[in-house]
């Protein structure tokens, strides 16, 4: 019910941005589109929920190694939008790589640590286990996508928290990751992702220019009082002062049209729906099940966060959809997948592994 709600949701905000004057915009036509990435999306839910999750532990070398070469092939063929090289043409839609490799990478650190349970705290097995995620950042930053990277990196460190890592460990890995950054800004970061950053801290700076998206976002979130506008009423999304309504700032059209009251319900629905997840994971009867369901958790909880952060003025734009609500047939079909294993997972946890 919580994920059907939420898809409900997005296709209300959508449906008023797809039309104007009771016509089609066929610029901006995003409703029936995303419409059919809910339908797809609830049968590849489905199917894999009815599937036995156990079957992806004795594929995940493959899907890695496929995962790796759709983040290479975007590189040479992806097609460039905000910047970013991040989508192969398939004709009637565009693919997104990194968004299923962000299932695929849980699967095949799911499989890793289950198989070295044990040994998880060990240098040896956090070291090991960084390998194909380095290798995976290399390749997401190439397109450039910073805000992809941070899931990866974050999916990881989840894992190893969730998996009992020593914290003195896991202090040791936040404090590389934060040098890694620091170095980051004068060897890795493109000049607008530098402009990003800068512009957050001061976006009055440049307001007709790289601070335009945070200060019409902001606006949006805050004119929508506790009650909202009303669906289809918000002036900052209906009159087009607010850029990438449909994606990357689509929880400031939520804010706006549905209000305080509104947003906050989305929150509750998003922590429902993680507590969901993580009893799950604790119930599960094998290590497996337990870091896929957890992989899962950190991927939807760290996409809200940067998200809604930056919906906000509290965290640099980064391209990052909020789960199961932005548009996107790559992000929310992942989604979908990962839940519909997840509750492959609950299936099996409750009937006992046979």
């Amino acid at each position: 019910m919580t994920v059907l709600l939420l898809l409900g949701l997005s296709l209300a905000i959508l449906y008023p941005i797809s039309y104007s004057g009771g016509e089609l915009n066929k610029e901006r036509g995003h409703f029936f589109r995303q419409l059919i990435f809910v339908i797809i999306g609830l049968v590849v839910f489905f199917v894999f929920a009815f599937s036995d999750y156990r079957n992806w532990s004795g594929v995940s070398t493959y899907l890695f190694l496929a995962g790796l070469l759709g983040l290479f092939l975007v590189l040479i063929f992806g097609k460039t939008i905000r910047g970013t090289s991040g989508w192969l043409s398939l004709g009637l839609f565009n693919l997104q790589p990194v968004e299923p490799f962000k299932l695929i990478i849980v699967v095949a650190l799911a499989r890793y640590f289950s198989l070295n349970a044990k040994g998880i705290g060990s240098w040896k097995h956090i070291l090991t286990s960084f390998i194909p995620v380095f290798i995976s950042l290399m390749l997401v930053l190439k397109q450039p996508d910073l805000g992809s990277a941070v899931v990866i990196l974050g999916i990881w460190l989840g894992i190893l928290l969730i998996g009992g890592a020593k914290k003195s460990h896991l202090l040791v890995l936040l404090v590389s990751v934060a040098i890694i950054f620091l170095a980051g800004w004068s060897f890795f970061l493109k000049g607008y992702q530098k402009e990003r950053i800068e512009i957050l801290l001061h976006p009055s700076s440049d307001p007709l220019g790289a601070g335009y998206n945070v200060i019409q976002s902001t606006v949006a979130v805050g004119s929508g009082g506790f009650w909202g506008k009303g669906l289809g009423h918000g002036s900052q999304s209906q009159l087009n002062f607010l850029p990438e309504k449909h994606t990357d700032f689509i929880f400031a059209v939520l804010s706006e049209e549905l209000g305080l009251g509104g947003a906050l319900f989305v929150l509750a629905l998003m922590a429902i729906l993680m507590l969901r997840l993580f009893s799950i994971a604790q119930s599960s009867r094998d290590n497996f099940g337990r870091f896929l369901v957890s992989g899962f958790i950190m991927i939807i909880f760290i996409q809200s966060v940067i998200n809604i952060g930056m919906n906000i003025g509290l965290v640099p734009v980064a391209g990052i959809p909020l789960p199961l609500v932005s548009y996107g047939g790559s992000s929310l079909v992942t989604m979908l997948a990962a839940l519909g294993i997840s509750e492959s997972v609950f299936r099996k946890s409750r009937k006992g592994i046979d």
